[in-house]
């Protein structure tokens, strides 16, 4: 992020009613994390409001102990990356997966930001 630039606030998801709607949304997988992403109901207006994120990590990923640190780990990913990438108006599920905890923290960001673009590419578009 550029010296000066303000980010945008990002919101979080909270409820497990959220989490559900999100995951009927469009989604991008990579190495580290699972990417989930829908644009909430604004009955056909643009919405303005700020992006909305939630994270979680399965127990396949290990301990308590290792899936906390791989949801520190998304959590500043999302922080530093979000600002360019997300949308307002769109409500987030990140989900870790193993290379979460072993990943380094640039390719985890490089992750990220084509996951962020995967989601929002249009339907029928190609890479």
């Amino acid at each position: 992020m550029p010296t000066g630039e303000l980010p945008i606030p990002l919101g979080r998801l909270k409820k497990r009613a959220e989490f559900l709607r999100v995951r009927d949304g469009r989604s991008w997988r990579s190495g580290c994390l699972v990417l989930q992403a829908r644009e909430r109901d604004s009955d056909g207006k643009p919405n303005g409001e700020p992006p909305r994120f939630g994270f979680t990590a399965t127990r396949r990923i290990g301990t308590a102990v290792a899936r906390n640190r791989a949801r520190r780990r998304l959590k500043e990913t999302v922080r530093r990356v979000a600002t360019a990438n997300a949308r307002p108006g769109y409500d987030y599920v990140v989900i870790a997966r193993q290379g979460a905890l072993t990943r380094s923290f640039a390719n985890m960001q490089k992750d990220l930001e084509e996951a962020f673009s995967g989601v929002h590419k249009k339907k029928g578009a190609r890479a």
